[in-house]
């Protein structure tokens, strides 16, 4: 049982055995709440390492499939099959899975970005589910407690009228040639798509922006970059915003500066007061009202998160333990168990539309980027 007194999901995992990092990262995510159990998986396209992978997580033998169509046929007909699967794979193999599962009406908890191709995104989301399953997008960033808490000061004018929004996800990782298993997917358009750096990271800092500001683009224009040599994707981005009602944005995500781990940022400013927000300390945030001094708030204190923190912004432990990335990541995770549970959508969550606007951010920038820049629409 769970700890709030309910099942355990069952939950499968496509992708994700051996040496994968985002699948443990999504493990972990599944088990901080005790709302998932891992039961089933088509860990690998190697039978081999599927089977070990398998067996070192402890799934048991006849669960462990040689690929996802099999899975997902097996896993529906079963009186004890998955409530929903974790798809971790690169992004080439996003499509395939997702539609599968879906179709035998098995819930889908997909990572980011939604496919390689945009003409996948868009077939994808005509699928039509069975048996109500439901889908989610893990734009991670978008689980944290402050993050939500800005969307909630936003949405209820604290800034005013948005003005200046600027984004950024440096990192230092391919600064040089790599070849290892993250780099190589990454770096290859057959399994990335059209996009490296864009599609990777840069969809990230577009959907923080999204989700946390409510403002529609209009039009970008991009310059994006591959500074090493013989690298087929971009390896850093530049991007101007133009969004609907005004609002000019600026985008930076890079995976060659020296220094820069993983650094998700966030300014926004309105006529009435600013926010400003980093991951590395992802339980601070300064709320900067025009013409009175800046604010620091902070995950789970006095200020402001307290009694009227907005649905969704929840906290697991007490304020100065800090809570970061995994707890984050949990956060979609607890959430799509109560959707899955109750059958209600929770408008907090990355979802289908959410990946088919990410895939068309990637496209409208790869276009800018060909034609010098040039002012490109969605």
């Amino acid at each position: 049982m769970a700890e709030n007194g309910q099942r355990k999901l069952r939950l499968g995992m496509v992708g994700g055995g051996q040496d994968a990092f985002i699948g443990y990262v999504h493990r972990i995510a599944s088990r901080i709440d005790g709302d998932y159990e891992l039961m089933a998986g088509a860990l690998s396209s190697r039978p081999d390492v599927a089977r070990s992978s398998a067996a070192n997580l402890g799934i048991a033998e006849e669960r462990s499939y040689t690929d996802y169509a099999e899975m997902a046929k097996a896993e529906a007909a079963r009186e004890d099959g998955i409530d929903a699967v974790a798809i971790v794979t690169p992004n080439h193999v996003h499509f395939g899975p997702a539609k599968a599962f879906l179709e035998a009406g098995i819930h889908v908890i997909c990572d980011k970005p939604l496919t390689s191709k945009l003409e996948d995104a868009l077939a994808l989301a005509d699928v039509k589910p069975q048996n109500g399953a439901k889908f989610l997008l893990t734009h991670n960033y978008t689980g944290y407690p402050l993050v939500r808490q800005a969307r909630q000061m936003i949405a209820d004018g604290k800034l005013g009228t948005l003005r200046v929004v600027q984004v950024e996800y440096p990192q230092d990782w391919l600064t040089e040639e790599v070849h290892n298993k993250q780099a190589d997917w990454r770096t290859d358009p057959e399994r990335s798509g059209a996009g490296g750096c864009i599609g990777d990271i840069g969809t990230h800092a577009y959907n923080l922006a999204r989700f946390m500001t409510g403002l529609e683009l209009d039009r970008l224009s991009a310059d994006l970059t591959s500074f090493v040599p013989g690298r087929q994707l971009d390896d850093n981005v530049h991007i101007m915003m133009r969004f609907k009602g005004g609002a000019k944005g600026m985008l930076w995500a890079s995976q060659v500066a020296p220094g820069n781990e993983n650094g998700p940022s966030i300014r926004i400013y309105g006529d009435k007061g600013g926010i400003e927000w980093q991951q590395i300390e992802p339980n601070k945030m300064w709320f900067c009202p025009f013409g009175q001094p800046r604010q620091l708030m902070t995950r789970g204190g006095a200020t402001p998160i307290g009694a009227d923190a907005p649905a969704g912004a929840e906290i697991r432990i007490p304020p100065g333990h800090p809570e970061g990335y995994l707890e984050a990541f949990a956060r979609l995770y607890a959430d799509f168990a109560e959707v899955i549970r109750s059958g209600k959508d929770n408008a907090l969550l990355p979802s289908m539309a959410d990946g088919v606007e990410g895939m068309k951010f990637i496209v409208a920038a790869v276009t800018s980027s060909n034609n010098d820049g040039q002012w490109t629409s969605l």
